[in-house]
């Protein structure tokens, strides 16, 4: 026995309301499954004339047919209920801030202050050279990229190569050197707001 296809009446929105962006989603899903109406009609039930017009932003459906429409489209439903027209932040390596850091460090905010929650900073620091024993506030964590660091607070020294990761309370004072022949390369990341100047730091607080 032909099973009928449920014909939901549209939910019309007022004029001026606010609107989720429940239709382009499903319809970028949709596309990018690869499937027509039809075949979303076919799998979640629902009548094409009304899956159209969901499409088209002239109906929002309901609960229960937004979870029979992402089940369909094999996406979670709150998936559909997201805008993803907004771009993704970019900042080209070209135009990251420069500046010039303690013992002939050059500093670049790869993030260009772009990131909500997170400072992330690449620092380059000649061969032989520290930023200084230093103190500030804000969990810190460090990737090193290139060269060999020796990285001190208190009894403890720990040496790191490329590829190692070391985080530390930094409100500790701490010292960072680059040791060995060649510039040393790190990645320094910390809270966005969480950084500023120690109660006795030996600097103004701004480095690694």
């Amino acid at each position: 026995m032909a099973v009928e296809k449920q014909t939901i009446p549209a939910a019309r929105l007022p004029v001026g309301a606010p609107r989720l962006p429940v239709g382009r989603e499903v319809r970028r899903w949709r596309q990018s499954r690869g499937l027509t109406l039809a075949q979303v009609g076919a799998r979640s039930g629902l009548n094409v004339g009304y899956l159209s017009q969901i499409e088209n932003e002239k109906a929002v459906p309901s609960l229960e047919a937004l979870a029979t429409i992402a089940e369909a489209l094999d996406v979670p439903a709150a998936w559909l209920l997201l805008d993803s027209s907004t771009p993704p932040r970019v900042v080209r390596a070209a135009d990251r801030p420069r500046i010039a850091g303690p013992g002939g460090a050059v500093v670049e905010e790869v993030d260009a202050g772009t990131s909500r929650d997170v400072c992330i900073l690449e620092v380059v620091v000649p061969p032989g050279n520290a930023t200084g024993v230093h103190a500030h506030h804000g969990d810190e964590h460090h990737v090193v990229l290139e060269g060999r660091w020796r990285m001190t607070q208190g009894e403890h020294v720990e040496e790191l190569g490329p590829g190692d990761y070391l985080a530390w309370d930094p409100t500790v004072p701490h010292d960072v050197e680059v040791v060995g022949d060649v510039p040393g390369r790190i990645l320094v990341i910390y809270p966005r707001q969480g950084r500023r100047s120690a109660a006795g730091s030996a600097d103004g607080g701004g480095r690694s």
